[in-house]
């Protein structure tokens, strides 16, 4: 097995069985574990934010940290990858709401909403997930299998 760690506001892509796509601390942040279990391709992105029109310069630096521009990419990939729309899942963990701001800012819901929004515009549905909640996240994707797991306080369930 090869750990392969997303980095926040980052994402990866592979179709190698051995790899296995790790990402931590997901809080307010989401990631989105796509996976395609007839060709063994897998991928996660952990963006951060939204919409990119909050910083057009760090979204063309990082673009992995937007939602709405990172988002696209990771799918670009998974496709150049050997995956397919027909066999792919989708899952989704984090979005949580990690301190108390009156639901002023609220990240983790907006970053949902906007995931949801842009997944059915694009006749895309989600299979499982593990979002909200006041609590961290640790993701985990193995390519060999499709199995997904969300580590947090303690415990582990499979998505």
């Amino acid at each position: 097995m090869n750990n392969i760690t997303v980095q926040i506001a980052d994402y990866k892509v592979s179709n190698n069985p051995d790899d296995v796509l790790i990402t931590y601390a997901l809080g307010s942040c989401i990631a989105v574990i796509l996976y395609d279990p007839v060709n063994k391709v897998g991928g996660m992105i952990h963006f951060m934010l939204p919409l990119s029109k909050t910083s057009p310069e760090k979204a063309d630096q990082k673009p992995a940290m937007f939602a709405d521009t990172g988002v696209p990419l990771l799918f670009e990939d998974f496709y150049k990858a050997g995956g397919s729309k027909v066999n792919m899942t989708i899952r989704v963990a984090g979005g949580g709401k990690l301190y108390e701001d009156n639901g002023t800012f609220d990240i983790g819901k907006r970053n949902y909403t906007i995931l949801r929004k842009m997944l059915w515009k694009n006749g895309y549905a989600i299979l499982s997930e593990d979002v909200g909640d006041a609590k961290s996240r640790t993701a985990k994707l193995e390519l060999a299998t499709g199995r997904v797991t969300i580590k947090s306080r303690g415990s582990e369930i499979e998505l």
